[in-house]
């Protein structure tokens, strides 16, 4: 039998002539075609629209997330139709591709489960930690503790390279390396051109040499400066108002990351999700401010206690921090918007590549931030001093305390959205209070009790939106598949 390749090249080009003989008109009846047959049809991938030509081209990453050996042939581009002659996809029945949809939505909120658990026991730890670091110890430098847990980002690529080296390791060292630098710079160019069908094999950009790196330093450079100076506003309040405010304040973020969402995002107004929002939102200013007359008075009869600022100042870190939690919001939807693989993409590359993206924002806190620690030391605004003994030990903790959330909860923002990453990020309201808690023995208040309530069930309202639209956009995106195969017959 004739490869179909060797039958294109043997027709002739010059001139159609009609069948010669009845067996070539039988050939053409029964859809085969002999070099003489005038009547051949285009090449499959001549006339195919996007979604069915992706739905053919294999990708350089396997099911799993996990990139292909490099030095593995591509599987051939598979025949349009099956051998029955009908679109393999429609033979996926509605409730398989619902099945489908429901699968891979159950996975990606399992990862997110994951994750968002490690965001909030690495964000209670390094709260506690920062505010013993600077209330206790005495060791008041904002800017240079900033830059000191932003710059260990950097360790997040070389962590996850060497977990997934673990998965790996019967695999030549320059086999993995080259396939996994080959799976960074596919996703980039998934980044940078919203089109998951940039990088497979054979029809991206990938294949002819177009770099992502321009767009990504580009992106690096807005999103850490944005990152920056609302995480600024953090450091500088922490010494200025009570961990419990600062968690609630800087938390109240959801509502700006939501507001952020609508232009940036093209977010969809939902009546549930701005229920959701609000409801949080009046949680975070119980827990604010609805115990405000007890604590205020504890301030007053202990003022040389120095455990808990005076009104004056706690109202002044309030404001700093309220500044920043406009800051973060946007710096939230500015990643998911320009630094996050397209909704649709597997869950195990948008970890993958978010980790990587921690790792340049890292990379430039250490290589550029660290220009206004002189100015500063010069200036006498943030005196240089090298941390020693216990103030050391516990300045590590709490850089990797902040690393392991900031990992989490970019993870956690690449697979869900800004708006419910917020949200859940505000559960570390409630446990910080049962910290100090335990750490002071004060008892949480019935404002505590009552806002952490509202804001634990306005999770659960946003959780239950965010999963119905993730099933959502897995089933639109099956039936957009199966109607490309469907106009390409």
């Amino acid at each position: 039998m004739l490869h179909p390749n060797a039958a294109r090249s043997a027709d002739p080009l010059l001139k159609k002539s009609p069948p010669s003989s009845d067996h070539d008109a039988d050939n053409d009846d029964r859809g085969r075609r002999s070099y003489r047959s005038s009547s051949r049809q285009p090449s499959p991938l001549a006339s195919t629209s996007p979604g069915s030509l992706h739905a053919r081209i294999p990708s350089p990453f396997s099911a799993d997330g996990s990139p292909l050996d490099p030095d593995r042939p591509m599987a051939p581009l598979r025949s349009h139709t099956t051998m029955s002659g009908s679109s393999g996809l429609r033979n996926r029945s509605p409730t398989q591709s619902a099945a489908a949809a429901r699968a891979e939505a159950r996975r990606k909120y399992t990862y997110a489960a994951f994750f968002l658990a490690a965001s909030l026991v690495s964000f209670t730890v390094q709260t506690e930690l920062a505010s013993y670091i600077q209330h206790d110890l005495g060791w008041d430098k904002a800017y240079c503790m900033l830059y000191l847990t932003h710059g260990s980002w950097i360790f997040l690529w070389p962590l996850q390279l060497a977990v997934l080296r673990l998965r790996r390791r019967d695999q030549p060292w320059p086999r993995f390396w080259q396939s996994h630098m080959r799976t960074i710079r596919g996703l980039a160019l998934v980044v940078e051109t919203r089109d998951a069908r940039a990088a497979s094999a054979g029809h991206g950009l990938l294949e002819y040499g177009h770099s992502p790196w321009p767009y990504m330093v580009k992106t690096t450079v807005f999103v850490t400066t944005s990152l920056t100076i609302a995480g600024l506003s953090w450091y500088l309040a922490v010494s200025m108002t009570t961990p419990s405010d600062l968690t609630a304040i800087y938390n109240c973020s959801a509502f700006f990351a939501y507001a952020f969402s609508v232009p940036l995002l093209k977010e969809r107004l939902r009546a549930d999700k701005m229920l959701a929002v609000a409801v949080a939102i009046v949680g975070v200013l119980v827990v604010a401010y609805g115990d405000g007359g007890d604590s205020s008075s504890s301030s007053k009869s202990n003022p040389a206690d120095g455990d808990s600022p005076d009104p004056a100042t706690r109202l002044a870190g309030n404001l700093i921090i309220g500044a920043g939690s406009v800051l973060y919001g946007l710096y939230e939807v500015l990643y998911k918007r320009f630094a996050c693989p397209p909704d649709g993409t597997d869950a195990t590359k948008g970890v993958i590549f978010a980790n990587t993206f921690g790792s340049l924002i890292g990379a430039f806190t250490l290589f550029v931030l660290w220009i206004p620690l002189p100015i500063l030391h010069a200036l006498g605004w943030e005196t240089f001093v090298v941390p020693t003994g216990e103030t050391a030990w516990l300045l590590f903790l709490s850089v990797l305390m902040n690393m392991m959330f900031s990992g989490s909860f970019l993870v956690l923002i690449s697979l869900t959205s800004p708006v419910l990453s917020s949200v859940a990020a505000l559960l570390t309201i409630f446990i910080v209070a049962i910290v100090d808690w335990f750490l002071t023995g004060t008892p949480l208040g019935a404002a505590a009790v009552v806002g952490g309530m509202l804001i634990i069930g306005a999770f659960g309202m946003l959780s239950w939106s965010t999963w119905r639209e993730m099933n959502e956009e897995e089933r639109r995106k099956q039936v957009d598949l199966s109607a490309d195969e469907d106009e390409d017959d």
